[in-house]
This record gives structure tokens, C-alpha cells and sequence, in this order.
């Protein structure tokens, strides 16, 4: 597989690389991009078990065989990863076995029946109308190209932007592709979405990056488009993080890398600005599995105006004693969008950017937390 590294156009996509914490903290995600180690996905298409009419079983007995064979990935993971196995030397998938893939795909697929997939739980027949999100089963793709955006360890990023969104956040830069219905953009199947991130991938992409609006919605296509996926690549999850345990499980075994937004410190101001309930518990709970997971995670945190103390010191307090070995995005690039643009007077505390003050205050507080922020901030 020869892919064009050539196309780094930012030096310090290179030099990130030369600290050793970032080495180390991302250490699992950094081998999979170098192409030592398989990406998770391609180790659970070699988790089999003798059944193939998946179809036939309920969602209580789907999540059951699912619990088993995650025991039985984690320790081909590990032998993986240690160098006692090589993958390429196990039986590859065929018709006549369902895989720990299939398992999760059909999970999703029956998920969407009584839609479960972000904590919204709005219980949407999927099949037959659309849930909070504005989706159905379709996904749309509306732009996908080498991201050079992103946090650097990622540069260049394979980066897929999704329409629809479970959030309805009034400061929303992506409001166009995540809350404006019909949405734009393409509608893929699971082949057409394999095929984009194979070509990303070739193009030289270090991981491909699900975005958008927000990729949950879209979780059933995605996971089918893994089984098409014959190309090695890390799995990279931009999201904000409002989804629900089952589709955290269904992720956990599969993603290589997360970038996980967290912009609110409290429920209360992620009801006023982003109108979603139970925000902090939420993605504190989802945070807490994936850092007890020892996954390899950049966490972005974007500083509202005149939400220190409520937001950003809250926020960075739960990181430093719950995800010690996050690397954390402090960032500064908020600016009034969308309906905060259209109406300031009605969210004038939020009406301007960040100043140079309030940033520094950021970055002072997680400096004497002990948080690792310059490498990616």
C-alpha cells in the first residue's frame, strides 16, 4: 500500500512526533497510522463466531454474543500488539462465519428500530420517519477531503463531514450541514462511504476523520462501511459526545483515536446554548469509559466568552482527575455564528470572541492542573 505522506504541507505534523508524551500517550493510534499494527476494525473482522443468520436473533441475544466476543478481541488485541501474533496469519472472513463487525453491524441496524443511538433516546422507527436528529437510514456525506485543520499528530486528516446533528447549538460555524434540512451534500451506502475512505487513505490520510455535524446518527453506515473497508487505517471519532452507552459500546472496540469535544462545565449552560439536557453527566460519563480505556484521546475544549469559571475551569478540573493522560486542545477560535449572529442582543454574553485575558486564564489553569495542552493547542 503506498500512500503520499508527500502531501504534509505542515511542519509541525512532523515535529510533533519528536515528543516522546505524545508518543506515548498516543501510542496506539501513532503504530496503527504507520501501518506497524492493524486498525481495531480490521482486528474484530477476525473475531468469528459459527453463525450467519444474525438477523434471526433478538437484541438482548445480539448483546450478549456481543459481551463475548469483546473478551475475545481484547485478547487478540493484545497478542497483537505485544508482537505474539500477526494478523495476516489468521483466517480471513468469509460467508459462512459472522464476525465480532457483524455482531455490532446488526446491533446498530436493530438500535435504529427504536432509535437508542444518542441520549436524545427519542425511540424513532428510523424505517419509517426521521428521529431528533432529522435522519432516517440514509447518511449524507457532504465533503470529504485531506483536513490540514486539525490538531497535528492528525495533519493530514481523512476527514468526512456527515449532515445532521443531535445538538442545536445557536453559535453553530456547520449550521448549513447540521441543522438544515433537506441536508446537502451526497447520500452514501456503506460501499460508497468504504470507498471514500480508501481513497483518503491512499491520498495520504493519517486516520479517517468522522465528522460533522455530528457522525452518531449516522453510526449503522458507518460500522457497515468497515466491512468493505480492506485498506488500513486508524478510525478517529470528532464528535460531541452525546451518545448513548449502546453506541459507545458498539465504538469502544473500533475507534483508534477519539476526538471528543467537551465545551461545558454544567447542564445548564449547555441546555441554554446547545438546547440539549443532561449535558455534563453525559459526556463526563462517556469521557470516563474511554480515559478508563486507556484510548488514545485529544479533548477540545472551546472557551466561550465570559464562561470561565462556569465552563472552561470545570471542564479542565474533570479532565485532570479523570483523564490524566488526555492530551487537551484549549481553543481559542470561537466566534459568534449562526443565530448569535443574527440576534446578539439576545446572547450578548456571548456575542464576541474570547479575549486574550480569558485565554490566558485557560491556559494558566491547566497548566497548574498538570494538563498537557501546548503539544496540540
Amino acid at each position: 500500500m503506498r500512500i503520499k505522506y508527500w502531501k504534509l504541507i505542515r511542519p509541525d505534523a512532523i515535529t510533533v512526533w519528536r515528543s516522546e508524551l505524545v508518543k506515548s500517550r498516543l501510542n496506539w493510534y501513532y503504530l496503527v497510522m504507520e501501518n506497524k499494527l492493524p486498525a481495531k476494525f480490521m482486528i474484530a473482522k477476525k473475531v468469528f463466531v459459527d453463525i450467519n443468520a444474525l438477523n434471526e436473533y433478538s437484541l438482548e441475544e445480539l448483546w450478549e454474543l456481543h459481551d463475548t466476543l469483546s473478551k475475545d478481541f481484547n485478547k487478540l488485541r493484545e497478542s497483537v500488539y505485544s508482537g505474539k501474533l500477526n494478523l495476516e496469519e489468521l483466517e480471513e472472513p468469509h460467508e459462512s462465519k459472522a464476525t465480532y463487525l457483524d455482531v455490532k453491524i446488526e446491533i446498530a441496524h436493530k438500535i435504529i428500530e427504536k432509535c437508542e443511538l444518542c441520549e436524545w433516546k427519542c425511540g424513532v422507527n428510523r424505517h419509517n420517519k426521521v428521529g431528533m436528529c432529522r435522519l432516517g437510514t440514509d447518511a449524507y456525506v457532504t465533503t470529504y477531503f485531506l483536513h490540514v485543520g486539525e490538531e497535528a499528530p492528525l495533519v493530514p486528516s481523512g476527514t468526512i463531514f456527515y449532515g445532521s446533528c443531535n445538538f442545536r447549538c445557536v453559535f453553530c460555524q456547520n449550521h448549513d450541514i447540521s441543522q438544515e434540512t433537506p441536508f446537502q451534500g451526497i447520500k452514501v451506502g456503506p460501499r460508497d462511504l468504504a470507498t471514500i475512505q480508501e481513497y483518503l487513505r491512499l491520498e495520504g490520510a493519517r486516520n479517517i476523520n468522522h465528522v460533522g455535524g455530528e457522525p452518531t446518527p449516522n453510526l449503522p453506515i458507518i460500522l457497515e462501511s468497515l466491512k468493505h473497508l480492506n485498506i488500513n487505517v486508524p478510525q478517529l471519532w470528532n464528535s460531541n459526545m452525546y451518545l448513548s452507552e449502546h453506541s459507545l459500546k458498539l465504538l469502544i472496540d473500533i475507534v483508534d483515536i477519539w476526538l471528543p469535544d467537551f465545551k461545558y462545565g454544567n447542564n445548564d449552560c449547555a441546555l441554554k446554548y446547545s438546547k440539549v439536557t443532561r449535558y455534563f453527566d453525559v459526556v463526563s460519563r462517556n469521557l470516563g469509559v474511554i480515559c478508563n480505556n486507556r484510548d488514545p484521546i485529544i479533548i477540545r475544549h472551546l472557551v466561550l466568552p465570559n464562561h470561565i469559571d462556569c465552563c472552561t475551569k470545570k471542564v479542565l478540573e474533570w479532565i485532570a482527575n479523570n483523564c490524566k493522560h488526555a492530551l487537551v486542545n484549549i481553543m481559542s477560535q470561537y466566534r459568534p455564528e449562526y443565530l448569535v449572529l443574527r440576534d446578539p442582543r439576545k446572547y450578548m454574553e456571548i456575542a464576541r470572541t474570547p479575549t486574550y485575558d480569558e485565554m490566558n486564564v485557560a491556559y494558566n489553569f491547566a497548566k497548574e492542573l498538570g494538563i498537557s495542552y501546548e503539544e496540540v493547542s
